[in-house]
């Protein structure tokens, strides 16, 4: 049996009647899962940023939001190692930081599903459109995640503004929470909270399921095998991202309605959305280390670009660049529909 500083759990701030049963979590657990989680995420999307970087002219519209994604979870990762402490020894960095690093963890959120909407877009406009549609320009491209930074810091605001550090009742540690202590939860809030998750992760997945439909139905009906590769990748990191995070977006809505008192409710349903609340940010804070292991495993021009990469910088010979590397990273590079991630 675990002693109390072996297990860790949120504060439970729902009002009565209903009594949440205690969930304790091992801390240590989750400890090493955010350690190894960091770890990852720090490599693997530097390694994104580097590769993609290096491409110099040769970079896709694709493969710019790429970046950009890989930057958003970069950041997402560097926030780990505080809720690891804040696991075992509850929230010692301060209100500041609270607020902070829970804005951080928002914005990046709001980017990487914004972000993952513009590529859905793009390849529906590359693949579905190919004959209506211009080549975007870097300038655009840039333009365009410019807003989705602005946008993603915006919707990040609320979160931070209602984040603080404090002590709920019969807890013997600091808190790094929304504060829904009071007795009537403000109708704005709770509208805001639904606008946040409508805006901020409903729709932009609405669009990309639209999207990617046309286009997948666009690749059946070619039945080019080149363009069907081209897509294995991205489906794959829109894939990765919904099962990370629609889970959690859903029992936050769930909660979120309870709070606000505008869906009936037993105490049983309580107790579940407060488990699930705990598992379901676990699988979510995984998210920000899967991408550059997709990119490794399934995208062979990613691979050799990186290759390449080494090679240019010195840190490998060309012995062993022909020895590992697949194909030819150039031989779509002029290509509209591909990208060095696919």
């Amino acid at each position: 049996m675990d002693s109390d500083e072996d297990n860790f759990s949120y504060p439970t701030l729902w009002p009565e009647p209903c009594s949440v049963a205690e969930l304790n979590l091992n801390s240590m657990a989750i400890i090493i899962i955010y350690i190894t989680v960091f770890f990852l995420g720090l490599v693997g999307n530097s390694v994104v940023i580097f590769v993609v970087s290096s491409m110099e002219n040769r970079r896709t519209s694709t493969d710019v939001y790429l970046m950009h994604l890989a930057v958003a979870d970069l950041l997402f990762s560097l926030t780990l190692p505080f809720w690891a402490v804040y696991v075992r020894s509850g929230w010692v960095f301060g209100t500041f930081l609270c607020k902070l690093l829970s804005g951080v963890q928002e914005a990046a959120l709001y980017s990487c599903v914004f972000l993952l909407a513009c590529i859905s877009i793009d390849r529906y406009l590359a693949i579905v459109k190919a004959t209506q549609v211009t080549p975007r320009s870097h300038q655009l491209v840039g333009i365009v995640c410019i807003v989705v930074w602005l946008g993603a810091c915006l919707l990040s605001l609320p979160v931070m503004i209602q984040r603080e550090s404090f002590m709920p009742e019969g807890q013997a540690h600091l808190f790094c929470y929304e504060n829904l202590t009071a007795e009537v939860v403000d109708e704005w809030r709770v509208s805001l909270r639904i606008l946040k998750h409508a805006l901020g992760f409903f729709l932009p997945l609405a669009v990309m399921l639209v999207c990617y439909s046309c286009t997948v139905a666009t690749l059946f009906r070619a039945r080019n095998s080149q363009k069907h590769k081209a897509m294995r990748v991205i489906l794959s990191v829109v894939l990765a991202f919904v099962i990370c995070w629609l889970p959690k977006n859903i029992i936050m809505l769930l909660d979120t309605l309870i709070q606000g008192q505008h869906m009936d409710h037993s105490c049983e349903l309580v107790d579940f959305v407060d488990t699930a609340l705990h598992i379901t940010q676990i699988v979510a804070f995984m998210h920000c280390a899967i991408n550059p292991i997709l990119y490794a495993f399934i995208g062979k021009k990613f691979r050799n670009q990186f290759l390449i990469s080494l090679h240019k910088k010195g840190l490998i010979g060309r012995e062993i660049l022909s020895s590992y590397r697949v194909g030819s990273v150039y031989s779509s590079a002029n290509s509209r529909h591909t990208s060095v991630t696919l």
